[in-house]
């Protein structure tokens, strides 16, 4: 995950910031430090682990309320002397009870819908038994596009019948299929993400 003897603990006298994102938002909770014992155990536990510089010893984040942080991914930056951790939080991260330090609201990102899209490809490689995906992709691409057509009419009488709470099931569900139809015509997420980010480009600059 990281090499610690790439480190550069000297320029902070053996201590290195680090700043925690939340690995389902990436919303920033919060910059502690580490030394190179902390980050070992970081490693070891599975659980962010800092220095406290006021305490002057190792403290676990969570080990007095519970509300620990999992780590998924560790990176350091160009200089190797800061380092960027994404985890997984159990509960608010900030002492004064908040979900961050720095005061954001915590928010969905997209990151899930790049989570789901992987899911269906290795639906469609794996076909596992019981998977409503699966019968989907045995069933074969013309039953595919017909559930895409069904879910579009669905969404339509949906928004006409002005039912926010039936408008976001069906898009929910347009989407999941549309998901479906694009790996079986092995069309990349993020290739519908460039087509879209290279239109709205064009048109600014119009």
């Amino acid at each position: 995950m990281i090499d610690i003897d790439k480190l550069n603990f000297e320029k902070m006298d053996g201590l290195i910031p680090a700043i925690i994102i939340d690995k389902k938002t990436n919303s920033v909770l919060m910059l502690g430090f580490m030394n190179k014992v902390s980050l070992n155990q970081t490693l070891i536990s599975g659980k962010v682990t800092f220095y406290s510089r006021s305490k002057k010893r190792l403290w676990t984040k969570g080990e007095t309320s519970g509300d620990f942080l999992y780590v998924e991914d560790i990176y350091s930056d160009c200089d190797s002397d800061t380092l960027l951790i994404y985890a997984v939080p159990t509960g608010n991260t900030c002492h004064l009870g908040n979900y961050s330090c720095f005061e954001n609201i915590k928010k969905e990102n997209l990151n899930f819908l790049f989570d789901l899209f992987s899911l269906i490809q290795s639906r469609k490689n794996e076909l596992p038994e019981n998977s409503y995906t699966t019968k989907l992709f045995n069933d074969g691409e013309n039953r595919i596009i017909q559930k895409v057509g069904e879910e579009a009419v669905e969404t339509v009488i949906a928004a006409k019948n002005n039912d926010k709470e039936e408008i976001i099931n069906e898009v929910s569900d347009l989407i999941f299929h549309l998901f479906v139809m694009l790996v079986e015509k092995e069309i990349d997420l993020n290739q519908i993400i460039q087509n879209l980010s290279k239109r709205h480009s064009e048109k600014s600059k119009k």
